[in-house]
């Protein structure tokens, strides 16, 4: 497979804290050179992302709820709604574990749902952080089942802030756990492009990094 190949699963991604205008400018043109599927940036910088890539095949990401998820569902909402006008096409909301340990299966549900629901009418992708790091492999394909039945488009492993991020043999689970009209996105501590594949192998869909592989 060559650079053309891999590009296509790729969400060039920046959410360092303190991150800067121009970095999130050299991010969307290097994701313009490379012909990447999305920039994901943090919801300040949505806007200028959409600037930069406006016109090209390079779609723009951002986070809602992030990095804990444990925003109420109204404010996630919000966060949602604000970045798709400003010109978002796909939103990476991380789920709400605090609800799910807690044994709150409709809030969780409910709110999947209602993100799910918000994103398809504006013609956007919903994407769900599972933060897999702190889950069981039970745990992992219930809440892949919850996002599936919910409508969502992808199940994400991690935000890149816990303690590990992506693992073949999880993405592989998450991939067996969803129907193939849901996609898998593996990010966290993929850096090169042999990691991609071994994750693409393994069912990804799409690969979050913030390195130019």
């Amino acid at each position: 497979m060559n650079s053309r190949d891999i590009a296509a699963y790729v969400d060039y991604t920046l959410l360092r804290p303190g991150c800067t205008r121009e970095e999130i400018r050299a991010l969307c043109e290097k994701a313009l050179e490379r012909g990447y599927a999305a920039v994901c940036v943090p919801p300040y910088f949505v806007s200028d992302a959409a600037r930069y890539v406006e016109g090209s095949s390079v779609r723009v990401a951002t986070v809602i709820g992030f990095p804990h998820g444990m925003h109420l569902t109204e404010v996630k909402v919000e966060e949602a709604q604000h970045a798709l006008r400003m010109g978002a096409h796909e939103l990476d909301m991380v789920i709400n574990l605090a609800a799910y340990f807690s044994g709150d299966e409709a809030y969780v549900r409910a709110e999947l749902e209602r993100l799910a629901k918000l994103s398809h009418e504006e013609g956007a992708l919903l994407k769900v952080i599972l933060e897999t790091a702190l889950l069981s492999p039970p745990q992992v394909r219930q809440l892949c089942q919850w996002a599936s039945e919910s409508g969502v488009d992808f199940v994400k492993t991690s935000t890149g802030f816990a303690a590990k991020g992506a693992e073949i043999e999880i993405v592989r689970l998450m991939r067996q756990s969803v129907p193939p009209t849901v996609g898998v996105k593996a990010s966290g501590g993929i850096r090169t492009a042999e990691a991609a594949w071994a994750f693409i192998e393994a069912g990804a869909t799409r690969i979050g990094t913030s390195t130019a592989l």
